[in-house]
Parts: structure tokens; sequence; C-alpha cells
């Protein structure tokens, strides 16, 4: 299959227009892996009728998952995302690549006037997030980022309880995301038929990350690499930190720490720790806990705690007690939740957002202030230092 320069890309669709959409809503799926296939392309598929949308095309460099994926949906299948990018017949693009190509698809997706749905994180860097948010903001597509709990209400309702002054102030908010792994963790097989040069693109999955050898063991199990990902933080807390971020109104940390190692796996191939830690300070408070392991999956309360009142996150909404100081003061108070962590609400969030301008549930700012908050933990426990933000610069540097 023939390939498109970047340059010779960015002169034919760089400054494409955002096109309204027709009665049907083409869809475009890059990455047909598990996310690709398992989540998105099943959801999608379900939806066909009662949201109109079809998939019309599906990318990814190994060409079984691409075929595989093509079979199941009738879309023509691409190895090289610019091309898929260039069909003047897609509308919208669903990104569910590994994380280092995130930022660059999605800045070229917006360049070529589709609107978007990228799996979370949103990029593998703060500089890449600072692109992506600029580019969104210069096209006018629509991004939706997949943090799909943001589709669950009970963090913008908690956001009121906490602007009203119930929960007094926030001092501390806590939250955990932990497995329990008994040989290695986040391993999975590698396919055999796999043959670099003749149905896989080893440079086109490498991309921006640093030039290696051929390593299946790098492709299938990406996650476990810093080249590829950010481990633990990009991959578990995104989704925990950016319900702390909306429920209380946060933008950047302040300062942050993060600790944590290969405890329980030393001898494992994966470089990402297996066990850590953040703490955020974030401008007046409150700190921020993020606590995982991937050898221990003993669950921590998901909390507010205000000097009134603490709030805790349920599997059904939350709850607000009280403090024992103003219990005479106040009740408790229960939120049933509507909405949940789920990818159709997600998808359906963003379809309304393109056909109506419905506000999206996850938008690139929010995004931005997900990616930066993990990448304080990413970049303190691999350089064991303590991290601040530069506001004028928008970076992560050395307290």
């Amino acid at each position: 299959m023939s390939t498109i320069s970047r340059r010779e890309f960015a002169g034919s669709a760089a400054f494409a227009a955002v096109q309204p959409p027709s009665d049907r809503l083409r869809v475009g799926v890059i990455g047909c892996g598990g996310r690709g296939i398992g989540a998105h392309i099943a959801t999608l598929l379900k939806m066909k009728e009662t949201e109109k949308v079809e998939i019309n095309a599906v990318c990814d460099v190994f060409d079984k998952r691409a075929q595989q994926a093509a079979q199941l949906t009738g879309g023509r299948p691409y190895q090289d995302y610019r091309e898929l990018l260039a069909n003047k017949d897609v509308d919208v693009v669903v990104i569910a690549t590994p994380d280092h190509w995130h930022g660059q698809m999605a800045i070229d997706a917006a360049g070529a006037g589709k609107h978007i749905y990228c799996e979370k994180p949103m990029t593998h860097s703060v500089e890449e997030a600072k692109r992506v948010v600029a580019k969104i903001r210069e096209t006018g597509v629509k991004m939706q980022v997949g943090v799909q709990a943001m589709s669950d209400d009970s963090y913008e309702t908690a956001y009121k309880f906490v602007q009203d002054g119930t929960l007094g102030k926030v001092v501390i908010a806590q939250i955990d995301y932990s497995r329990n792994y008994r040989d290695d963790y986040w391993l999975k097989p590698v396919d055999p038929d796999i043959k670099p040069g003749v149905n896989f693109n080893w440079d086109l999955f490498l991309g921006p990350a640093p030039k290696r050898p051929f390593d299946a063991e790098r492709y299938f199990n990406w996650i476990r690499y810093f080249d590829y990902s950010g481990g633990v933080p990009a991959g578990l807390f995104v989704h925990r930190v950016t319900r702390l971020i909306k429920a209380l109104g946060l933008k950047f940390p302040e300062y942050g720490s993060a600790h944590g190692g290969k405890f329980q796996f030393p001898g494992s191939k994966g470089e990402v720790p297996d066990t850590i830690n953040i703490m955020l300070d974030y401008p007046g408070g409150p700190t921020v806990l993020l606590i995982s392991s991937l050898a221990n999956d003993t669950p921590v309360a998901h909390t507010l705690r205000g000097h009134k009142a603490t709030l805790e996150f349920t599997p059904t909404g939350f709850v607000i007690k009280p403090q024992k100081l103003y219990e005479k003061e106040m009740k408790e108070i229960v939120h049933r939740k509507t909405g949940g962590e789920d990818t159709e609400l997600h998808l359906r969030n963003l379809i309304n957002a393109i056909r109506h301008n419905e506000p999206l549930k996850c938008d690139a700012t929010l995004g931005y202030y997900g990616v930066a908050a993990c990448q304080f933990g990413i970049l303190s426990q691999r350089r064991r230092k303590y991290m601040k933000w530069d506001a004028a610069a928008e970076r992560i540097v050395p307290a």
C-alpha cells in the first residue's frame, strides 16, 4: 500500500474546512486492537441505526487487524492513517492507538476537518496537549477525550456542592485505581502472524517515538514501555484524576511528586512501575492523592475532604456527610447518578455535539488538565524529583 509524506498530507489537508455532517455520520477508526474493535467498533455498530452512524474506514499498522475490522464493518482498510484522513467521505475519526500517536493524529485529524474521539490520555506529553488544544480552537472541530466517566453526572453535580460551600474548603481529595496480577503485569501474547515489511509497518508504529529495531513485544505490550505510554498514570490515573478535576474545578497543579517502582515484578521486561502514588498540590489547595498498585487491588475510598463535610463517590453516585463540628447545622445529602462510565454514552455525546452543539463531557481543555496531572507523576517518579508548574511556559520543571 502506498503512503503519503507528512509534507504532502499537510499541504492537501491541513486547512480543510469543517464540513457539515450528512444525514449519516461516517466514521473512520484508527487503531484496531482491543479497544478499537472491542469497544469502539462494537459500540458504533450497535448505534448504527439509532444514531445514524456508519464505519466506512478502518486503519491499523498490522494488516491482520485492519482486515478483521474491515470484515466486521465493511469499511475500507488502511495501513497509513494519513491516507484515511485524506478520504473526504470520513466525517469523524476515532483514535484508539498507543498513546504516543494521540497528539499528532489529533492535530492532523483536526487539520483535515475531521471531528475526533481520542482515547485517553489525550496526549503523551504536556507539550503535545498544548498543541492539540490550540489546533482544536483554530479549526473548530469537536473533540471528545475518552475519559468515559465524564458521562456520569456525579462529578459535574459534585462541583455544584463544592462551589456553593456545602463542603467548606476542600483540603484533600483522594482516589485510587489498583489491580492485581499474579506473574507479570499488563502482559499480552505476541501474535506469531506478525511479519514486519510484509503485513506490518514497524516504522509507522514507532512514528514520533525513538527509533528502535523491530520488537514484537513492544508492539503488543506497548503500555509497558515509556516510549509509548506513561504506565499507570496515563493508563489508569487519567480516568480518576479527571473526575476530581471536574468535581473541584481544578486546572494545573502547582507542585507534585510521585513515589513507587517495580516492587512486586522487578524481573519484568516492562519499564513502567507496578506501584506508583502521586501527590499534587493545586494552588491554594487541595492536595490530590492518586494511589495505585498492580500487585494489590484493595480499594481506597474516593473522597473530597472539606472543612465542613466529606463527599464520597459511590457506585450509585455520591454521599455528603457533615463533619462532627457541623453535624447540627447540615444533613446528609445523597445523589443518585445518571449516566455512567460508558463508551456508548460518551460517543453519543460527541455525535450530539457535532449535530446539535451539545456541550462535550470531556473536551480538549479538560483532557489537557488530565494530561498535566498525570505527567507530574510520570516525570517525578522517573527523575526522582519534586516538580512544579511553570505557568508562563506551560510546562513541568524541577522545583
